[in-house]
């Protein structure tokens, strides 16, 4: 089964695809949310490979539905047969080729959704499309996906319904559940800058960090925006681990790590125990301006270049680490590199996660910690 959601956007959703410089100028349009605009579509296909018999017995119970849609040719393997869509009925088709094109060139895997711009025939400015292979069945080895998150999990829950034969539940369940993806699944990252503002910072800081964050006085909606978006801005399982290191996000500093209370008894909420750094800061004004103007693909898409580059720096630490052990010039750029990232204590304490059993880079990180402690009482 393939599902796709649709958002319009009033903004260019090519801008959450392309952006690489936090510091771009995103307030170069007067672009706002449109209450009147349909925010999102929802289809649904049958998809049919002609090498899988469960996807030939699946057919049987599809074959009275809708079989003038279905896209296939001779020298595709597969056919995709429409079942259900909210989609204009001369947008549909558009996106079926779209989604057949990359069905034929392997771009999409089972269980994994894929975010991408597609020009479809609807009134809205700019199309961006989510679209997600569900598999009838699963390997127990198989890991969960988590290449877009909370939107993959969230069009996973469709697994059973969709089993139900001829759509039964297509009134009850599947359309009611399908219509609520886009406030479900992305716009909590959108949610979570509104609520915190300009102290955003300090959430981002917990996250790479491993930092526990606790939200008080709030609906259940707010704890779970609030951990979804930590979680999204974490590095957990991102960064590469040596296999003799602990786990990252089971692995903290020798001094205890007090808890980032986020209480929304007050408007805005208070928070406690934070901490940021300078590098977390410059990333503020970035999301605000895409809050601002109510892209939440776009917010979506500065979250993952703001891990990017924690990465990149994440990895110039640890090759300057290896260059270290035999070049006090090395020691002496990872000292400089730790003074210009401005997020020298989160790349520290990771690094210390990942040569935990590696005796030279431990006295190494011991000394490039003195070092950045030294900066920070002066400075």
């Amino acid at each position: 089964m393939f599902t796709s959601q649709c958002s319009m956007q009033t903004s260019s959703f090519q801008e959450s695809i392309d952006v690489e410089d936090k510091d771009a100028d995103f307030d170069n349009e007067d672009i706002g949310y449109n209450p009147k605009i349909q925010l999102n579509y929802y289809t649904i296909y049958l998809y049919q490979g002609t090498r899988s018999e469960a996807a030939a017995d699946a057919n049987v119970a599809w074959s009275l539905r809708r079989t003038d849609s279905t896209a296939s040719t001779s020298e595709e393997d597969f056919s995709l047969t429409l079942v259900d869509s909210s989609l204009p009925s001369e947008a549909e088709p558009e996106l079926r080729c779209y989604i057949s094109r990359r069905l034929s060139k392997g771009a999409l895997l089972g269980g994994m959704g894929n975010i991408a711009t597609v020009e479809l025939s609807v009134p809205e400015v700019a199309v961006g499309c989510y679209c997600c292979l569900l598999e009838q069945e699963r390997s127990p080895e198989q890991p969960d996906a988590d290449g877009n998150g909370h939107l993959d999990k969230y069009v996973q829950g469709l697994q059973s319904s969709l089993q139900t034969p001829e759509l039964v539940n297509l009134e009850s369940e599947i359309r009611p559940y399908l219509s609520m993806w886009y406030e479900e699944s992305v716009m909590h990252i959108h949610r979570v800058v509104q609520m915190v503002q300009g102290d955003l910072s300090f959430l981002l800081h917990a996250a790479l960090n491993h930092k526990h964050v606790v939200v008080t006085n709030s609906d259940e909606r707010t704890k779970a925006d609030v951990a979804r978006f930590i979680k999204a801005a974490s590095l957990q399982g991102l960064i590469q681990e040596d296999s003799t290191s602990a786990s990252l996000c089971k692995t903290f500093s020798e001094e205890a790590l007090t808890d980032l209370v986020i209480d929304c008894s007050t408007s805005p909420p208070t928070l406690i125990n934070t901490v940021s750094n300078r590098f977390c800061n410059d990333w503020i004004q970035a999301f605000l301006n895409a809050a601002e103007r109510c892209n939440p693909f776009l917010l979506r898409q500065i979250l993952e270049n703001f891990k990017l580059k924690a990465i990149q720096d994440m990895n110039s630490l640890k090759r300057f680490i290896r260059q270290a052990e035999s070049s006090h010039y090395a020691l002496f750029r990872c000292c400089q590199f730790l003074q210009s990232c401005g997020n020298g204590d989160v790349l520290l304490q990771n690094a210390r996660a990942e040569h935990s059993n590696m005796p030279e880079a431990c006295s190494i990180i011991c000394v490039l910690d003195e070092f950045l402690s030294e900066q920070q009482a002066q400075g």
